[in-house]
């Protein structure tokens, strides 16, 4: 059985890190979805990022997560990361989810707020709908299927 490494635990963390220009501390060893992996004895990981937060910072609060400010999965830097909600973390993103969030008109520029906002349940999520495009896109549907339902009868 190998011997647990007596190091404190910021020493063993930071030689696995190359410090960039950017101020990122980039992660050099195993990655696990882009996130650095920090593999501390016999059979237990953790995320290298939230070990660096509770070193460097102190203990994650209940109910938080980690933001990453920089956009770089790989970086420790605990100065780059923020406790925030699951909610807030994803609407910052860059998903699909946070990118509809983020979007304040309608392809067809009608803006989605107020009343022209229709709220519609997909599945575990909720999609912002353009009322008058959807109403518009409605009619047309009602008007090709009336031409199309007339000719099934004559």
């Amino acid at each position: 059985m190998p011997k647990k490494d007596a190091r404190p635990l910021s020493e063993r963390l930071m030689e696995k890190v190359r410090v960039e220009p950017s101020g990122c501390w980039v992660w050099t060893a195993c990655l696990s979805n882009g996130y650095g992996i920090f593999y501390g004895g016999v059979g237990r990981s953790s995320r290298a990022y939230r070990l660096s937060y509770e070193e460097h910072v102190g203990p994650i609060p209940d109910g938080l997560c980690l933001d990453h400010l920089c956009r770089n999965r790989a970086c420790v830097n605990p100065a780059h990361l923020e406790p925030v909600t699951s909610r807030e973390n994803t609407l910052r993103g860059e998903s699909h989810i946070a990118r509809q969030a983020a979007q304040t008109h309608c392809l067809h520029g009608h803006p989605l707020s107020g009343d022209n906002l229709y709220a519609k349940k997909r599945g575990s999520s909720t999609i912002r709908i353009c009322r008058e495009c959807d109403n518009k896109a409605g009619r047309e549907w009602k008007r090709k299927n009336r031409k199309s339902r007339a000719k099934v009868r004559a």
